[in-house]
């Protein structure tokens, strides 16, 4: 590292484009991962870091090529209000990996709010469910958000992008979930190849939806439903402990 980078600088913008807009991470195909932590996490599972950009005065934590930026210019271009000195370049993995093998899988049905996205991966990781399917119109999982919600779990476990149709033709049985209609979870029967399928935050599964089987959460308080990611959790350990 020699010179410091200027916000105006073109690696400093294309780096911001790709934090800012997930156009420019597909296009990229390689996204932002913020803090020194998650960068470990990333290079510990074997993911490639392209590029590292650092603070002032900070060291890079990566064997990447570094560049410093200027003062004020992290502040600028980061994801938090209080950026982490260390952001890295990853290159994202084949998006094309195969559910053919998978036991237990989340489908995540147009979820749209990244942080809720990143705390099912990290859940499904640690229920060691096999596999997280986002259908289309889903937030990208890349966003800074969800990599920074998954808390490393993104690196460990595959995220792959497919329609309902898709899972049930890889041998899955789509079970979805609802707040009025089906069995208790407890009492369901989760065995074999299973799908657990999650609607959006704002309406949930559609009664018609291309479901083989509906699971609910029974509740005793006055909410009507559970947040997404919550009732994620809890599916997500009760299928893989009686699978």
């Amino acid at each position: 590292m020699r010179e410091q980078l200027t916000f105006k600088n073109q690696k400093v913008q294309e780096l911001r484009r790709l934090i800012g807009r997930r156009s420019s991470r597909s296009d990229a195909g390689a996204f932002a991962v913020e803090g020194e932590v998650l960068i470990r996490e990333a290079l510990d599972a074997g993911w490639e870091v392209l590029v590292e950009f650092v603070a002032p005065d900070a060291g890079p934590v990566s064997g990447a090529t570094a560049f410093e930026l200027a003062d004020g210019v992290l502040e600028r271009v980061a994801s938090t209000e209080r950026p982490q000195p260390n952001v890295a370049v990853v290159k994202m993995p084949d998006r094309a990996a195969s559910l053919a093998d998978a036991r237990t899988v989340i489908v995540a049905d147009r979820l749209n709010d990244p942080g809720n996205l990143g705390t099912i991966v990290r859940s499904a990781e640690a229920a060691g469910v096999d596999a997280v399917v986002l259908t289309p119109g889903s937030v990208d999982p890349f966003n800074p958000k969800v990599v920074r919600a998954a808390a490393g779990a993104l690196f460990h476990i595959p995220v792959v992008e497919a329609d309902l149709a898709a899972v049930r033709d890889a041998g899955l049985r789509l079970v979805g979930t609802s707040s009025h209609q089906g069995e208790p979870h407890t009492d369901t029967d989760w065995s074999g190849r299973v799908a657990i399928v999650m609607g959006s935050e704002a309406h949930g599964l559609p009664d018609d939806a291309p479901i083989d089987q509906w699971v609910r959460i029974e509740h005793r308080g006055r909410a009507e439903s559970l947040n997404v990611a919550m009732a994620t959790t809890l599916l997500a350990f009760e299928a893989t402990r009686r699978r």
